[in-house]
């Protein structure tokens, strides 16, 4: 599991599963887990460098607060997939984008403030990167978290 030690294991099963909601979280961290803060940062940066962490933040439910939330499809040439991606990556409420072996290629979700800016956002994409987007909203959500239980060493 990509040499991860016991104390890798623990920061990330804390950042999964009961990240501190202070003001200095990575230093509340470091004492429960009796270490430095500056250690917790090191090993933090250390596994995003490695890929073992890709993003920190907090998953919002985006109709609770009143937005509007969408899955979103395309189908994109091979040699225009890095281009498209771009152009919707630049969007604002893109929170992810992945390309997919499917007749619709490129994948992502947009959250915007209502239906009708989501829509707006949409619009904007098809012009500039000449494709139609097929726009599919949740009716409803079946999987709100994922925890992946790390182990406290390399034989969990």
């Amino acid at each position: 599991m990509n040499n991860l030690d016991r104390l890798d294991r623990r920061i990330l099963n804390l950042m999964q599963n009961d990240f501190p909601l202070t003001t200095q979280p990575y230093l509340d961290m470091a004492r429960k887990l009796d270490i430095s803060e500056e250690e917790v940062l090191t090993r933090i940066q250390a596994m995003k460098q490695r890929g073992i962490i890709r993003r920190t933040g907090a998953i919002l439910d985006s109709r609770k607060m009143g937005f509007y939330s969408t899955l979103c499809a395309c189908r994109v040439k091979e040699e225009q997939i890095d281009k498209v991606a771009a152009i919707i990556n630049a969007q604002k409420g893109v929170t992810h984008n992945y390309v997919r072996d499917h007749y619709y290629n490129i994948w992502f979700t947009l959250t915007a403030p209502s239906q009708d800016e989501a829509r707006k956002i949409i619009k904007n994409v098809e012009q500039i990167a000449g494709v139609k987007i097929l726009i599919m909203p949740a009716i409803k959500t079946y999987k709100i978290k994922v925890s992946l239980n790390m182990g406290e060493n390399n034989e969990d």
